[in-house]
């Protein structure tokens, strides 16, 4: 009986075994099938094209990736193009104007105050100071000044371009051309410059047993971040230097009007200035003009001034009159306008006019204070470089439409277009030291002390007498140090209600309270680089 219960327990066994595994043949085949048909059917849908995300998906297939052998080609044969067009530049300075000031920072309309990242670095790359970069000092033998760059041919007959501060006051400048025999150079005389961009164009004559190469300009704007680029130049003085990298990224402003950057991280190193940036298809797409460093050496972060600049300054450089003329109708503005001023004026968007300069078009159009300008032409202005780049481009003597908002209304008006370097010539600067203001200073929570302004010294600073208060102090940390408040601005305005005296003053910032938007409306500067600035921020 005992031998008989256990064979019955092995035949249980045994039989769920069997069961077991026809399960499992089962289930792996049921598995297969629907595999089998998924895949038949993926196949027959993609063949037959079937709507919904198959365009995405055929739209989202990379092309083939470039072997490093191919990209080396590429790199070679854009370098055997446009390198006999690139060229060495040298240029000799009397002692006395190659020991330039250093260059402070700006106090153009549009800017809030605080320090300026690039600044130290421009002021050695330019020439400032120390010199010594971009292949520029002091030769103490001769007592000339000396300085490197590079530039590139666009015109057969001579012409080059190259940057401004490679040429700045020279007296004497001599190119290299790549096929030149050793020790043989060119003289070449300034045809014309434009500060503003640091671009020149200076000339050669041709040599007489063969034609020049030149270079052709390329469409800046169809450019992409991370586009392959190359920077040929002679850093250090090294000629036909050749290196590689992307567009880093585009529209880079570094608080320099009319200068919109392509930075790259190309290498660009002193004696680069002038040398092209240039495309896979072989065409400069920029003029390599600075670096971003703090050691004074490539780091990774280079700047090109925009083909598209290169062309429009180039052309007026060797029209007729070998100057650059720049459209203005007369207002101030802040650069960056922050959410803070924009909710005080009741707009979410465009640039607010902190100045209209008494006689220019913007006064006879019927601008004022206050405005914000929110379209030039049918266009949408968002910054105060939109706006600078639009209405400059401008010839003088045409004509713009220009849509605003007033009081939360909009508007339109028509505006003369003038001389932007004939406006600024007719405002006199003053050097004269300002009086001693003997009233006493008036501390504000704010963090500033103001007192007010007397007429002989509302007539220095530039402001209507009885208008506005002077500050005297800024403190440290404060909320008006935070916003770019500066000693000897004048306030006009807080929260767009005048301020005549400090009693107005004390009145308005009084009533502010932690949480509400401040806009100051501030008097900066004397003479002509003098003008109106909003500065603005949220009480914490």
């Amino acid at each position: 009986m005992q031998f008989r219960g256990v064979l019955d327990m092995n035949s249980r066994v045994a039989a769920l075994v069997n069961r077991f595994k026809a399960r499992q043949v089962v289930s792996t085949s049921v598995m297969l099938i629907t595999l089998t048909l998924g895949i038949l059917i993926g196949t027959v849908l993609s063949r037959s094209g079937v709507r919904g995300n198959s365009d995405n998906a055929a739209g989202a297939a990379l092309g083939p990736v470039q072997s490093p052998q191919q990209l080396s080609s590429s790199f070679a044969q854009v370098t055997k193009k446009l390198a006999p067009a690139v060229v060495n530049i040298s240029s000799e300075t009397n002692a006395k104007k190659a020991r330039r000031p250093r260059r402070g920072a700006q106090n153009g309309q549009g800017g809030q105050g605080g320090d300026d990242p690039f600044r130290d670095f421009f002021d050695r790359f330019f020439g400032g100071g120390g010199g010594g970069d971009d292949g520029e000092g002091i030769d103490p033998e001769i007592g000339r000044g000396r300085a490197v760059g590079s530039g590139v041919i666009l015109d057969k007959s001579g012409y080059i371009v190259t940057n401004f501060h490679v040429v700045e006051n020279a007296d004497r400048i001599r190119v290299k051309l790549k096929d030149d025999e050793p020790g043989m150079q060119h003289d070449a005389h300034i045809v014309g410059s434009d500060k503003e961009t640091d671009l020149a164009v200076i000339k050669i004559d041709p040599p007489k047993d063969r034609p020049l190469a030149i270079a052709e300009l390329g469409d800046s704007e169809a450019m992409s971040i991370g586009d392959w680029v190359l920077a040929i130049g002679s850093p250090f003085g090294l000629d036909e230097t050749v290196t590689a990298g992307i567009v880093s990224a585009k529209g880079r402003n570094l608080n320099r009007n009319f200068q919109s950057f392509i930075q790259t991280d190309a290498a660009i190193n002193p004696g680069n200035s002038g040398g092209p940036l240039v495309n896979m298809s072989g065409q400069v797409i920029g003029i390599n003009t600075a670096i971003f460093t703090q050691t004074s050496g490539y780091q990774g972060v280079g700047f090109a001034i925009p083909s598209n600049t290169v062309h429009d300054i180039y052309n007026q450089l060797i029209s007729a009159d070998h100057r650059v003329a720049r459209g203005s109708i007369g207002v101030e503005f802040t650069a960056q306008q922050n959410a803070a001023l924009g909710r005080v004026y009741g707009v979410k968007g465009g640039v607010t006019v902190s100045g209209v300069m008494p006689g220019t078009p913007a006064e006879k159009a019927g601008l004022q204070i206050g405005d914000t300008i929110t379209s030039i032409n049918g266009k949408s202005i968002n910054n105060g470089d939109e706006l600078v780049n639009i209405i400059s481009a401008v010839k003088p003597g045409g004509k713009i439409e220009v849509a605003y908002v007033r009081n939360g209304e909009p508007k339109k008006t028509t505006v003369g277009v003038t001389d932007r370097t004939k406006l600024s010539a007719e405002v006199p600067a003053n050097e004269k030291e300002d009086p001693v203001v003997q009233t006493r200073p008036v501390p504000s929570k704010l963090g500033i002390s103001v007192r007010s302004l007397t007429p002989e010294l509302a007539e220095r600073m530039g402001v209507e007498e009885g208008k506005g208060v002077l500050v005297t102090e800024v403190k440290p940390d404060s909320f008006a140090e935070d916003i770019g408040m500066l000693a000897r601005d004048v306030v006009i305005q807080v929260n767009r209600q005048p301020v005549n005296s400090e009693a107005d003053f004390q009145k308005i910032t009084g009533q502010l309270k932690p949480g509400q938007d401040v806009a100051f409306l501030v008097h900066r500067g004397r003479g002509s680089s003098s003008g109106n600035v909003f500065l603005s921020g949220t009480l914490q």
